[in-house]
């Protein structure tokens, strides 16, 4: 069974990168490749805070990279996962730093670079899940994410924090001066609230 799904996700790799980009067909490919990278259940899993973001960096890192894959060197899931745990581990320790140097952050964390820090939104390739995601935030079909909100800040909601946290990401500590409000108490309020309904989102569309 697990030989079969690898050898379809091969050949889905294969088949995405036939078509130019921009096209309608890349674009289709990418889908039902992602979405039976979701459902194979051979993608790393966690349950950590840190792992709806980390997944949808992976998205787009596939997108992105996917003429690189090499199907000699490992399976599109192992390949994958690689850089999913990569990012969960960028992830934690730049909350970390954050939560312990919010006042004075120190020189090697100032002069760090994000991967995707600089990606414009319109990538020409851009995952069906994160152009779908930002759809949904900016559209607010059920008014959940416009309603839900930091207490005493009806500024800083959901639908705010969610829309600033898709890639091409807002750190932290930008958010932190922008807002006038600590790291700590943003990405808190991220993790409880956000991160929920995201995964909420991404089981209805079966990308989770």
């Amino acid at each position: 069974m697990g030989v079969d799904i690898d050898q379809q996700l091969r050949q889905l790799v294969a088949q995405t990168c036939q078509y130019p980009r921009r096209s309608l067909q890349r674009r289709r490919c990418l889908d039902q490749l992602i979405r039976a990278i979701a459902q194979s259940g051979k993608l790393w899993r966690e349950h950590t805070p840190d792992y709806e973001e980390a997944l949808q960096l992976t998205w787009l890192y596939l997108c992105r990279n996917i003429e690189n894959y090499d199907p000699a060197r490992a399976t599109v899931t192992t390949w994958l996962d690689a850089y999913l745990k990569k990012r969960l581990k960028d992830l934690f320790r730049e909350q970390s730093q954050q939560q312990h140097h919010e006042a004075q952050p120190p020189p090697d964390w100032e002069n760090q670079t994000d991967p995707i820090e600089n990606l414009p939104d319109t990538h020409p390739d851009i995952p069906p899940i994160l152009a779908e995601t930002r759809q949904w935030a900016e559209s607010d079909p059920e008014g959940e994410l416009s309603n839900s909100h930091i207490r005493g800040r009806p500024d800083i909601t959901c639908q705010v924090l969610i829309l600033r946290r898709l890639p091409p990401e807002t750190e932290w500590r930008k958010l932190e001066a922008e807002f006038n409000c600590k790291v700590s108490t943003l990405a808190t309020f991220y993790q409880r609230h956000c991160v929920p309904l995201l995964r909420k989102f991404g089981e209805s569309q079966g990308y989770l």
